[in-house]
This record gives C-alpha cells, structure tokens and sequence, in this order.
C-alpha cells in the first residue's frame, strides 16, 4: 500500500456516453440522519457516488449531504430507484418525483428499476417511464437493478435502448459469470452491491485472509480490488469513518493472476439476498 490515502477513483464509461465513478458509497440500511452523517464523511475521504433509494428512507439526508459538501453539482454522481410497489408508468412517474423532491439536487445523475418483480409484470411499462423523464431531462441515465438476462432481454427488444448500468448481488461467492457475459455482450456496465458479501463469513475465508495477508491490505481492501480488476462498479456501504477511508485506499496495490485465479475458484453460486426471478411476487 502506498504510505498516502489513495482516492483516485476511474470512470466508466456507459453506453449512453456518460461516465460513472467507479468505486462509490452505499447507504443501504442507514436512517436518514446517518445517512446525512455517513455521505458527509464520504465525499470529504474523495467518493463521488451515492447511491440510495425510495426503500432506504434515507434520500433527503443524502441531499443535504451533497448540498452542504460545497462540491460543485456535476461533480457527485447520485443514483436512486424506484421501488416494487410504484413500478408502471404512472405509478413511476410519481415516484421519480417524490425521489427527486427529497434528494433537490436538480436532475438525477442515475435512476433504477430496484428489482424486476416479473410475476407483477410491471417493469416494461415502468422502463417506458424512466425512458420519458430522460427524454424530458429529469434524468442522465437510466438502468435497472437485479435484472436476469430474461429481464433485460425484454426491455431492449421492446423498447430498443439498453440500460447502461445492472446493479446486482456480486461478490467472490456469487459471481454470476453468465449475467457478466450478457452485460458485455450488450454493453451493460455491472455494479455490484454487497460487494463484500454483507453479513457473511467471507472476509474470514482463508484464501481472501491468505491474499490480503500476503497484499500488506486488509480482506476487504483485497476483495474491493479483484472487482475493480474485474471492471465491476462497487458501491461497499459503512457509517464508521475508518473503515469508509480504508474502502477507497484500493489503488496503490495490485492482485496477480495466481490472485485471481483463487478469488475465482471461491464462486459457489450462493445468495445473500433474494432471488430475482422469485423476490416480490
């Protein structure tokens, strides 16, 4: 590691030709003051992307964190999401706009269908929405969260535009291989959230302790860097300013291919969260 906090944080570049931070902070399971507490903490350790939504309870402290950040607008990237019961397109259109009052930061860098609920058969008419308030300029881009291919499949040969972004459960043990393979066939980037897999034993297995160990960095920075290799966007969630800072000190050091090759033999296909094609219905 290097001696200095490094945040030099890389851009990705989305299909629509907009780019997003790559390396970002999470507020999920946060109320809404510490929320205001933890997005402060975050932009003055370097993050410049904060992603909540209507399910956190948490979007207007996350305004009034960036607001008061005195960093210029265009320089912190804030996603949301519409949640399961306001998915359709009028029903949507009224969520984007509570969303957007409660964060005020004008318009919405990065607006998400939080899970696809196929068995309400609600999420084509609700990415007609989101379609319309880009067009209208409410939002940068657009995307989805928790989409299988099926998923997203649909909505691209209905609508023809393709979502820059899939936000989903990814980490060493629930690699989802098949799903990152459609994502860069399609030019879909990947986020991952619970990036290191929340509430599990994984930063105690030995092979993330064996390379963090041998790396001179902790499991979570080891695990926070095999993403980054990987081109995934990461999103780790703390309220304790440590390890906010240690979260984003993953750029002066560099996993190896034996590294790699180890992380990549951890997969084992397991859920955290719920399953997409079953969650809401």
């Amino acid at each position: 590691m290097t001696d200095e906090l490094s945040t030099t944080v890389p851009t990705i570049p989305l299909i629509d030709g907009t780019t997003i931070p790559q390396l970002g902070f999470g507020v999920f399971k946060v109320d809404d003051d510490g929320a205001e507490r933890a997005v402060t903490t975050a932009l003055e350790t370097g993050y410049r992307l904060i992603d909540t939504a209507k399910l956190y309870g948490n979007e207007a402290g996350v305004g009034r964190a960036v607001r008061a950040s005195g960093l210029p607008r265009d320089e912190v990237y804030v996603t949301s999401k519409v949640w399961n019961d306001e998915q359709g397109y009028d029903a949507t259109m009224r969520a984007f706009e509570g969303s957007a009052a409660r964060l005020d930061l004008g318009v919405v860098d990065l607006f998400l269908i939080h899970w696809p609920v196929p068995g309400q058969d609600l999420y084509l008419d609700t990415w007609r929405a989101l379609l319309h308030l880009k067009e209208q300029g409410a939002i940068r881009s657009v995307g989805v969260s928790n989409f299988l291919p099926a998923h997203l499949e649909r909505i691209i040969g209905e609508t023809g535009v393709v979502p820059v972004l899939n936000q989903v459960e990814l980490h060493p043990r629930l690699q989802q291989p098949e799903l990152r393979s459609f994502h860069a066939e399609n030019h879909i980037a990947t986020e991952a959230w619970s990036p290191l897999g929340r509430d599990s034993s994984l930063l105690d297995d030995p092979v993330v302790q064996r390379i963090a160990e041998a790396r001179g960095v902790t499991p979570a920075q080891a695990v926070l860097r095999w993403h980054l290799d990987l081109g995934n966007i990461v999103i780790p969630k703390s309220v304790t300013p440590a390890r906010i800072a240690e979260n984003i000190d993953v750029f002066g050091f560099s996993l190896d291919a034996e590294d790699h090759r180890a992380l990549a033999g951890m997969d084992r296909g397991e859920r955290i969260g719920p399953d997409p094609e079953v969650f809401g219905v």
